[in-house]
């Protein structure tokens, strides 16, 4: 009964240390969520059809919603239409496809350089601070600055162009203008990945690839049996994180390119930033939730399904594999020897002398 009673008074302690930050962060990150959310079911500022007079909020319903997703417009008279070329809601899937295109390609580029680099790092050669330190120069250089960096080579007569004899609009051309982007993307948060990946390779016990290097591995089946089951959990966490930052991206396209939500660069962050100019604060609530949902849906499918342990909380059966079958491997003689000495054998019998 006392160690119960002892168990109850631990617990409530943990919930006196935890308590505040919890409800910090319900201050700082939930009331946000949940003021956006109430935002985007409110109208914006709007004329009545009845008195033809402009009037403040009342509840909209899921008006915001379609009028985001299938381009659904009201009329001055009321009437649901079909918003017209040039509405800033006609530019949403073109956003949407943009940056998901955005995404896919950056990250995985980010990605294999990442890896790459962060392999490179891990092995002991003279310099490695130094090339350590200077790898994360381009990830410290605000995104502001980046931006103008790479506007300033991309330019029509900018380094690139003149450097290899090219006549391209890198800013004005629509998929020279995306691929522009992702390159001055992946320059940048290529390092952040490396330093996550690295982490993870710091973490890889030696004795494993001796194992290996005893067993005859090579070089590859050491990185693709070895090295990328035991980082995986690292490796996801950096993808799951690259991730949801590459789907708010925003600066970097409206500095290098235009922050015309028509350009061949737009992103759907874009559109919340036009929308909340105009006065629209409602509306572009409704696309932030939208983004909300979007970039929690992805977190809850890597997390669930693709073993991003962002908690650090999840096994890893292959990794454990991996070493039990590298460890069988590598020394079924030294076990066959081990039996050989511990194995009690029967005497040798001597002649029984004749009678």
């Amino acid at each position: 009964m006392t160690s119960v009673t002892s168990q109850k008074k631990r617990d409530l302690r943990a919930l006196w240390f935890v308590g505040p930050s919890l409800a910090l962060l319900a201050v700082v990150i939930g009331y946000p969520i949940l003021r956006a959310i109430y935002l985007s079911f409110q109208a914006d500022r709007h004329l009545d059809p009845d008195t033809g007079m402009f009037v403040d909020g009342g509840f909209a319903g899921l008006d915001h919603y379609l009028y985001w997703l299938t381009q659904r417009c009201l009329s001055p008279t009321g009437e649901a239409t079909t918003c017209a070329p040039g509405n800033l809601a006609t530019d949403f899937w073109p956003a949407l496809w943009i940056t998901l295109f955005f995404v896919v390609v950056t990250v995985a580029l980010e990605t294999a350089l990442g890896l790459w680099m962060a392999t490179t790092m891990s092995k002991s050669f003279w310099g490695r601070s130094l090339l350590r330190a200077a790898v994360l120069i381009p990830w410290a250089i605000p995104t502001a600055v980046t931006a103008k960096l790479w506007q300033f080579i991309f330019a029509p007569d900018g380094i690139v162009n003149s450097l290899f004899g090219l006549d391209i609009a890198w800013t004005t051309d629509p998929w020279a203008a995306r691929f522009a982007v992702i390159i001055a993307d992946v320059w940048k948060t290529a390092p952040f990945m490396a330093l996550l990946i690295l982490a993870g390779l710091q973490m890889v016990p030696g004795g494993v690839y001796e194992a290996a290097r005893v067993d005859g591995a090579s070089r590859w089946q050491q990185f693709t049996r070895i090295t990328l089951p035991l980082i995986k959990p690292a490796l996801m966490v950096a993808v799951l994180f690259r991730t949801l930052d590459a789907l708010r991206m925003y600066d970097l396209p409206v500095i290098m390119i235009s922050e015309s939500t028509n350009s061949p660069t737009a992103v759907i962050s874009q559109l919340v930033i036009t929308d909340t100019k105009s006065g629209n604060f409602n509306s572009a609530s409704a696309v932030s939730t939208l983004i909300f949902l979007l970039i929690f849906g992805v977190a809850f499918v890597m997390v669930k399904f693709l073993g991003a342990d962002v908690a650090g909380t999840q096994n890893m059966p292959r990794s454990a594999r991996t070493r039990r079958l590298w460890g069988r491997r590598a020394a079924p003689d030294l076990r066959a020897t081990s039996n050989d000495l511990t194995t009690d054998q029967p005497a040798e019998k001597t002649p029984e002398a004749p009678r």
